[in-house]
């Protein structure tokens, strides 16, 4: 019998639209994202959510949930989100109605129902197919596969030389890099831009690469991108 992962949370729901309590078990190193679409981890089909609203995400032992800047904004405890935020046992999401709780206690036999019901959410494959999603500006719902080693990023114009045009005018001509590490890593590297690139809710330094992983939130500009990893 395979042992339990050390760490494990759990996120409860209420369904909007048939009263299930829904729960979700996140293993170690898991990200779960949260929104009205479908393709979410875990999908609140509720009119206030945005389509892609929230992430949850594993960083130094801890979950830590973060904004992917949704129209209505994400609470816990009932305090908006304005930088990502690491969550205990006890906490209440709010996505401006659907209340979701929080807890770092799972037991066995949970973790078993979840596995059996598909509502276990494991960490994705270290060399998964990593993808950009934009989650809120003016492209919101793209999302964009990297499919090469490198990948640039700046503003749409007519004589644009990078891989990725963003249509916003906060965007630089170009940004920023996504890029393949030697250890197989991916990283970000802001190329100079005017106004920034944000990795987790931090600036990042110029022309110094930003380790990132699955679920993290980038912002360029406006744009707020979620890297993914496929599990």
């Amino acid at each position: 019998m395979s042992e339990t992962p050390q760490t494990l949370a759990k996120v409860t729901w209420q369904d909007p639209e048939t009263d299930e309590l829904r729960e979700f078990v996140l293993e170690e190193g898991a990200t779960a994202a949260i929104g009205r679409s479908p393709n979410n981890q875990i999908a609140i089909p509720e009119r206030h959510v945005s389509r892609q609203h929230a992430v949850i995400s594993y960083r130094d032992g801890v979950f830590v949930i973060s904004d992917l800047g949704s129209a209505n904004g994400t609470f816990v405890n009932d305090k908006k989100l304005a930088d990502p935020f690491p969550l205990v046992s006890g906490d209440v999401i709010r996505l401006y109605v659907p209340l979701l709780s929080f807890s770092s206690i799972v037991t066995e036999e949970e973790h078993s129902h979840a596995k059996i019901t598909g509502t276990l959410i494991v960490p994705a494959r270290a060399d998964g197919q990593p993808t950009l999603h934009i989650t809120s500006g003016p492209q919101e719902g793209a999302e964009i596969p990297l499919l090469t080693p490198s990948i640039r990023i700046g503003r749409a114009t007519r004589n644009a030389t990078w891989d990725v045009s963003l249509q916003d005018r906060s965007v630089s001509r170009p940004h920023a890099e996504v890029t393949r590490q030697d250890d197989g890593g991916w990283a970000i590297i802001d190329l100079g831009s005017a106004n920034g690139t944000v990795v987790n809710g931090v600036p990042a330094a110029a022309h110094e690469p930003q380790p990132i992983q699955d679920g993290t939130v980038l912002m360029l500009g406006e744009t707020t991108m979620l890297f993914r990893l496929a599990d």
